[in-house]
């Protein structure tokens, strides 16, 4: 049976890297584990007046390159492995698109919508508390993720700001509201990322037929903010957004979705399940559709082993973290489906978490199109690179993605050598 433990699944992507790659083993040792993992078990005080514990995780993989960064995400299903996951990969993804920073990821055990807005508003503050010194803004800094928002890292801030006075503290998080120094284009840099790198695909020849996105047929599981706004882009760049989920169902049009009503049915109704023109499909049916592009932008381990071989995608371009398993990328790979991994596909949240950043620090605010024109640069850039390498070296575009991003992580930490 198929190992879907994120954290095995993640050194397993490393391990395949690592055999192309002139690095010593005790260096690749290094490289392979988190710096730091820290649990965390704390009380809250709940709106009946119960108190309840929950348990939180912040895994800080490596900062070689620059201060930790990373998402913090709420979560039934949060485990410490899969935290650890995703702190590796966020290392990887800022090499990759070649910013200076580490890795790390967070994450609260919680179910968020059963959450009251104070209750939620109580974890986050008692979660940073507890952190204490292990977050700064030259020392590790987070973001959004699954079931947190602006106006979570807005209470990120407060909670830092009220023990840290006489310092500028902006830079203690990114993904904030615009009114307390985020960035314009923030909330949207996923799925714009991920966009540039499938026109970018597409331009490059990798879908047969395909020479821009007009008229594409798109599937987008996922319906969140990533996703959402993935589809959105899509079909303002002409494409035909013919299917997709959230975790209510999965919906389908042979003649298309539109986008801006389904995101305002979604709004009201909770779900994307009854909206008008559509029909109702099982949502392990959306993954097999026909279509031209895939965007997977849920959460991990959707793409495995069971359902590669009946993946009818042209191209997948992956807006979440970790939806493929390595045995399907072995699968796609030999059929001939290129994949846009989620270290390059998804890695404009964090180039844009990275601008906002710079922003506080310098006490600026970027216009959006200036935003957007930066973003962009660093999107076709790091596309054409890995796509280069996979081309010169005849890997399989995640694996080249891991390749550009241990050589980069590895010669800084050479640069630097061994302290003391």
């Amino acid at each position: 049976m198929e190992d879907l433990n994120p954290f095995r699944i993640a050194h397993a992507q490393f391990a395949r890297a690592a055999r192309h790659v002139l690095i010593s083993d005790g260096l690749l040792d290094t490289l392979a584990r988190p710096e730091r993992t820290t649990r965390i078990d704390f009380p809250v005080q709940m709106d009946d007046g119960t108190i309840r514990v929950f348990t939180g995780y912040r895994v800080q993989h490596n900062n070689a390159r620059g201060p930790f960064k990373g998402g913090i995400r709420y979560h039934p299903d949060v485990t410490e492995d899969a935290i650890k996951a995703m702190a590796a990969w966020m290392t990887w993804k800022t090499a990759v698109m070649d910013i200076p920073f580490g890795g790390a990821k967070g994450g609260v055990v919680c179910a968020p919508k059963q959450l009251s807005m104070d209750e939620k508003r109580a974890i986050t503050r008692r979660y940073v508390t507890q952190l204490g010194p292990t977050l700064g803004p030259m020392i590790d800094i987070p973001a959004p993720d699954v079931y947190t928002d602006a106006t979570t890292m807005a209470w990120i801030f407060d909670t830092y700001d009220m023990t840290h006075k006489g310092q500028n503290n902006l830079p203690v998080v990114t993904g904030k509201p615009l009114e307390l120094g985020g960035s314009h284009g923030r909330a949207t840099a996923t799925a714009r990322g991920c966009l540039f790198c499938v026109e970018e695909a597409v331009g490059r020849g990798l879908v047969d037929g395909l020479q821009t996105l007009a008229g594409a047929r798109v599937v987008v599981q996922g319906f969140g903010s990533a996703g959402a706004h993935a589809a959105l882009f899509a079909q303002q760049a002409g494409a035909t957004v013919v299917a997709v989920s959230d975790s209510t169902g999965a919906i389908a049009a042979p003649a298309g979705l539109d986008v801006a009503r389904l995101q305002e049915h979604k709004r009201q109704a909770g779900s994307v399940c009854g909206f008008a023109g559509a029909t109702a499909i099982p949502s392990a049916d959306l993954l097999e559709m026909e279509c031209d592009v895939l965007i997977p932008a849920a959460l991990e381990n959707q793409i495995t082993a069971v359902n590669a071989e009946r993946v009818r995608a042209r191209l997948i371009a992956e807006a979440a973290n970790g939806p493929t398993t390595p045995a399907a990328d072995e699968i796609l790979h030999r059929r001939g489906v290129p994949v846009i991994p989620d270290i390059l596909a998804n890695g404009g949240g964090v180039t844009v978490s990275y601008y906002e950043w710079v922003q506080n620090i310098q006490d600026e605010q970027w216009d959006a199109e200036t935003v957007d024109a930066k973003l962009r640069r660093k999107m076709v850039s790091a596309f054409h690179t890995v796509f280069d390498i996979a081309t010169e070296k005849r890997l399989d575009p995640r694996t080249a993605a891991y390749v550009l991003a241990l050589d980069r992580v590895a010669h800084v930490t050479e640069l630097r050598g061994i302290w003391p």
